[in-house]
């Protein structure tokens, strides 16, 4: 039956798909997009499905944290992948601290890393102001029944699906991409 849906959402699609490629430019714009945009938008599109139409689902990547990996173990090994690929902690967020001063209630783990490597920030902002709203690069810890899982935007999203980027920057984007990469599979095994 999933199987079943998944093609008729496909089709659906595919049907909203060939009404769009009618008017608006939108023949124009695929010629400017990255290559591989397609695909790209295609597992964007079965994970919506698959979550039952949670777009952050769709935009996003997860990771399970190895049962017994501590906090601290997480926040090393971020911290080390920074250091090694030259990306800035630029701040973090401990909301469920906060939460818990606000209630003097305990809370589940809700904490948010953020960093950034300024000239990349620059030169994406440069390309599309728009991309601004995605600054800086956050990777989440949170703390479900199942134990702490890892979560950051899909940067394969960012990079592949839109606009194509001119090649320096799109080198440094893909090194940023890395970078967040690692962070989550480090992170998520505590290795540091």
């Amino acid at each position: 039956m999933q199987g079943f849906m998944k093609m008729a959402a496909r089709l659906a699609g595919l049907v909203l798909l060939g009404a769009a490629l009618t008017g608006c430019g939108t023949v124009a714009t695929l010629g400017k997009l990255e290559d591989g945009a397609g695909a790209e938008a295609s597992k964007m599109w079965d994970r919506w499905v698959d979550s039952g139409g949670d777009i952050a689902v769709a935009t996003t990547w997860e990771r399970k944290v190895k049962p017994g990996v501590t906090l601290d173990q997480i926040e090393q090994a971020l911290a080390s992948v920074a250091t090694e690929t030259n990306i800035r902690p630029v701040g973090e967020l401990p909301l469920s601290k906060e939460l818990e001063a606000r209630s003097g209630k305990p809370q589940k783990l809700l904490k948010v890393y953020n960093y950034c490597n300024p000239q990349t920030a620059r030169k994406m902002v440069d390309f599309s102001p728009h991309m601004s709203a995605y600054l800086p690069c956050r990777i989440s810890i949170v703390e479900q029944n199942d134990g702490l899982w890892m979560y950051t935007l899909n940067m394969d999203m960012m990079i592949r699906m839109g606009r194509k980027l001119p090649p320096d920057l799109k080198a440094d984007a893909l090194k940023v991409r890395e970078a967040i990469w690692l962070m989550m599979e480090k992170g998520s095994k505590g290795e540091f």
